[in-house]
């Protein structure tokens, strides 16, 4: 079918997640054929360099044959299992005990999923019937941080602290709660990590006791606040967070769906922040991306509270593709070629030259914040560094940036606020590292050379004067 045939269709029949749909039917879809490596292939052969995983997941790369092989031998073998009336499948049992072997203190116990949103409202779920099992069943408050992201779910969305997921659907939630971020690029309690951190520790106190300390079930953080802005906190506040929330008796949740198996460096963040949380959720480069999956981690203390709760009645939450033995198989095989394999060794290195890169953009006009933590990172665009003025609403960020980085061959994550976010494959080589650099340079000279820009420094210039 010719790709203008697949334009039309995809105007008339396919939803787009979080996108204006009047304004995707007018701009129409731009269709990927095939991929490599860190190299994506549109219709028109053109060749991009994936600087963001496809959406923060294809961790381990595109093209891997030996995924392929395990998902197409599993499909062969057993295409489905189902985990009710307790069944199972062998890849579904020996992925949760692999990764319950490498994850953080005793999180031991694996719940699967589809993805990162349903794992997220799987742990609220989980969390619920925790604390009626204790005998607190008024502890149905949760708090979540600004800017943070736990998905797009109906729970989850509330979870989210970005306008774009609750303008239109009556959310937030009256019982999910919000506390500043640590946001330090932004923080006005002070630029140094102590102040940071202890204004955090102190927010997270204040909102429990305008709450009612017994009515508080659970506090979501992510390592690093992805789609908030690739918002990297001091070394040292999860630590905090997390023991915060051990003195005040809240369950703390690690949403490590994006930062996961890689992405920082470990394959897990929390390892890196010597935090061992109640519950861990996780999914992108669990699988890669290669097929759909997801999971929640419990620790012991949670599992057993749920398990002796419900004696020998169900515990009542379960999806139909939870354990799916082939996206099982695929992330069996995905977490081989993250050890076996070279990749995570291969993204602590590459991510090192991807922060040095970035860190050579710092004396360009527009570049405020350059931060980040191994292949996880953003660089904030401002037109004053004194004030750190953000882009001008006019400049259209979001849309133009996108844009100008797929014209000069490389995709990215272009924030509506003027952030640009990076999240290669760890599969990354020096070459194409320096590439995601050079072609950022290059678009931020366009940025620069935007009238609505330009007219907005010289506002700033004059107001200095």
């Amino acid at each position: 079918m010719l790709s203008n045939s697949l334009v039309e269709l995809d105007r008339a029949h396919l939803i787009h997640p979080v996108a204006s749909w009047r304004g995707h039917e007018q701009a129409g879809v731009r269709l990927l054929t095939s991929a490599k490596g860190a190299t994506v292939t549109d219709t028109a052969d053109r060749h991009l360099l994936d600087g963001f995983s496809g959406l923060w997941c294809v961790n381990a790369g595109y093209g891997h044959d030996s995924i392929v092989e395990a998902a197409s031998r599993q499909m062969r073998e057993l295409p489905y299992a189902t985990g009710y009336f307790g069944l199972g499948s062998e890849p579904a049992v020996r992925l949760a005990a692999e990764l319950a072997e490498r994850a953080p203190g005793d999180l031991n116990h694996v719940y699967f999923t589809l993805g990162g949103s349903d794992a997220v409202d799987s742990s609220v779920r989980f969390i619920s019937y925790y604390h009626h099992a204790k005998g607190e069943p008024q502890r149905d408050q949760f708090i979540s941080l600004e800017h943070g992201y736990h998905g797009s779910s109906t729970v989850g969305a509330g979870l989210t602290a970005l306008s774009a997921f609750h303008q239109g659907f009556g959310l937030p939630y009256p019982w999910q709660h919000k506390i500043p971020s640590s946001y330090p690029y932004r923080n006005s309690a002070g630029t140094d990590d102590a102040s940071n951190i202890a204004a955090s520790v102190a927010a997270l106190r204040a909102k429990v006791a305008e709450i009612g300390a017994d009515r508080v079930a659970a506090f979501y953080a992510e390592p690093i606040q992805g789609s908030g802005g690739v918002i990297v906190p001091p070394r040292g506040w999860m630590k905090a967070m997390r023991d915060t929330c051990l003195e005040l008796g809240i369950l703390f949740v690690a949403d490590e769906v994006i930062t996961g198996f890689g992405r920082t460096g470990p394959l897990f963040a929390c390892a890196e922040d010597d935090v061992v949380p109640d519950l861990l959720t996780v999914a992108k480069g669990l699988t890669s991306g290669y097929a759909p999956m997801g999971a929640v981690f419990l620790s012991e203390h949670v599992y057993n509270t749920i398990a002796d709760g419900a004696g020998s009645s169900a515990v009542g939450h379960g999806f139909t593709y939870s354990a799916h033995p082939v996206s099982a198989a695929v992330g069996l095989e995905v977490l081989r070629l993250y050890e076996e394999g070279g990749l995570l060794a291969n993204g602590r290195v590459m991510g090192a030259r991807l922060m040095e890169g970035l860190q050579s953009l710092s004396d360009h006009p527009l570049v405020g914040d350059v931060r980040g933590r191994g292949m996880l990172a953003a660089l904030e665009l401002v037109i004053d560094k004194e004030r750190k003025t953000p882009l001008p609403a006019a400049a259209e960020a979001g849309r133009r940036i996108f844009e100008r980085a797929w014209d000069c061959g490389l995709i990215i994550r272009a924030f509506a606020h003027g952030c640009i976010g990076y999240a290669p494959p760890l599969c990354c080589t020096e070459a194409e590292i320096d590439a995601i650099v050079e072609k950022t340079r290059r678009v931020l000279d366009l940025t620069l050379e935007d009238g609505d820009v330009r007219a907005a420094m010289r506002g700033e210039s004059q107001n200095a004067v």
